[in-house]
């Protein structure tokens, strides 16, 4: 393996590593982290690439991070890059996941670790509120927002499965967004 390859092995390991392990709140909640790490710090995709991904990603079944992680990964060093960026973003969070158990459970009603757990949950908002608010300079034409506007109606007014949203949102805009 060329020199060059190892060193976009180990930025990938480098990039995921600190976009996962930082991450609370889970997958969404990582993906202002992965979106710093591969289009402000490494540069591996531009913004618009990196929102494709994602609106693609988000269309399929399964945890965001994982795909996006093989799609970054992918793009950058091929099938090694794929594996090494999938791996970074479960394994580390997984073993960590596993030696919190044993403290969970024996610390559980600690209000310690509950005031820890309450002071952490607005910064995971305000990550959320960051993403959309980047997110916000892509849906400007009109039949974005009127899309935009009819899947939040459908989430929260009729309480819709997200993915008959993600499926609507593709067949109109397969149909009328060509």
């Amino acid at each position: 393996m060329a020199a060059s390859s190892l060193k976009h092995l180990l930025e990938l390991f480098i990039g995921f590593f600190r976009a996962t392990i930082l991450a609370y709140g889970g997958g969404p909640a990582s993906i202002p982290l992965l979106e710093a790490e591969a289009v402000d710090h490494f540069r591996w995709l531009t913004r618009e690439e990196f929102a494709d991904a994602l609106a693609a990603g988000n269309a399929l079944p399964g945890p965001i991070v994982t795909k996006m992680a093989a799609y970054v990964g992918y793009h950058v060093a091929g099938w090694p890059g794929a594996v090494v960026a999938m791996l970074t973003s479960i394994l580390p969070t997984a073993l960590v996941m596993i030696a919190l158990v044993g403290l969970l459970q024996r610390f559980g009603n600690s209000p310690i670790l509950e005031g820890m757990l309450r002071g952490v949950r607005p910064v995971v908002w305000v990550l959320f509120i960051s993403l959309a608010v980047d997110y916000v300079s892509f849906v400007q034409s009109v039949p974005a927002l009127l899309i935009a506007a009819a899947a939040f109606v459908g989430l929260y007014v009729l309480q819709l499965h997200p993915a008959i949203l993600v499926a609507g949102a593709l067949a109109v805009g397969a149909v009328f967004l060509r």
